[in-house]
């Protein structure tokens, strides 16, 4: 059911080596970090691979029970009457009624099977893992993993955004937020496997979907992470994501660089962050 690559682990730079992150996401001090093996999915959990969860649990989201969850507003498929709501600092994510794994634009719109599922809550995430045996990666794992052997690169894949002017990862072309090119080919998400992989075999390590991670986030943990096998603080109020999404610009959300960083809280669901799972 998961397809995955069995990594070696080992010691690499964890961070920011160019001052490109945002300070209040905490990118440095570029740290070295001692990871043990682990395996971990090739490519993000898919609706399809969701779906096998529900059937066999009757597990519902915390999207479903709460009955809306936030919709990029130019992806929503819903009817008016169910456009609930927006945040006015984020004027372009709608609240949904109806938006769910299911129905990642709203109501009038279906999941498709090798698509990530969005619309997970970290919650929903650790719900799925029980069920399959697996874990949330660490957020050092992910960093990684997602470098794929590239040391104090910018990208999963080099310096170098779109190299002969190839898109490898699925991220905004245009004026954020109201006009996207579509140069990459989606305006949401993609297909899982749309893009190359990573020198380690994984797909959309950047861009497409947020991948949810095991610890709690805090700006600050860097300058007091431990070498070997960091696991985040003990505590905090959001959990770390990882990867960025199809939403992100250079000019608003620079987070599809390998070293990005950003949070979440448990709770909180969207239809742009989903996850991978490792080997328990």
């Amino acid at each position: 059911m998961h397809d995955q690559v069995t990594l070696p682990g080992g010691e690499f730079l964890m961070g920011d080596s160019f001052g490109e992150g945002y300070p209040a996401d905490g990118e440095q001090p570029v740290h070295a970090v001692r990871v043990r093996p682990f395996a971990i999915d090739v490519t993000a959990v898919t609706a399809a691979m969701f779906g096998a969860f529900v059937d066999d649990t009757g597990y519902v989201t915390v999207a479903e029970r709460e009955g809306t969850s936030g919709v990029f507003h130019l992806a929503v498929a819903a009817e008016r009457a169910d456009i609930v709501g927006s945040d006015p600092g984020v004027p372009w994510w709608l609240t949904v009624r109806g938006a769910d794994w299911r129905h990642p634009h709203g109501p009038l719109s279906g999941a498709e099977p090798d698509h990530p599922v969005v619309h997970v809550a970290w919650d929903d995430a650790l719900a799925y893992c029980a069920w399959a045996g697996r874990r949330l990666p660490t957020e050092a794992e992910w960093e990684y993993a997602a470098r794929g052997g590239l040391a104090g690169r910018r990208f999963a894949w080099g310096d170098e955004l779109a190299p002969g002017g190839a898109w490898l990862c699925n991220i905004w072309q245009g004026r954020f937020p109201y006009a996207n090119t579509g140069a990459d080919g989606w305006l949401a998400t993609a297909p899982v496997r749309a893009y190359p992989p990573n020198g380690f075999g994984l797909f959309e390590v950047a861009g497409n979907v947020w991948e949810w991670c095991a610890d709690w986030f805090a700006p600050d943990y860097y300058a007091r992470s431990p070498a070997a096998d960091p696991q985040g603080p003990q505590s905090g109020e959001r959990r770390v994501m990882r990867g960025g999404s199809y939403l992100c610009h250079h000019t608003y959300c620079h987070r599809y660089r390998v070293a990005a960083r950003s949070a979440n809280t448990p709770a909180s669901s969207s239809g742009n962050c989903g996850f991978r799972t490792v080997a328990a």
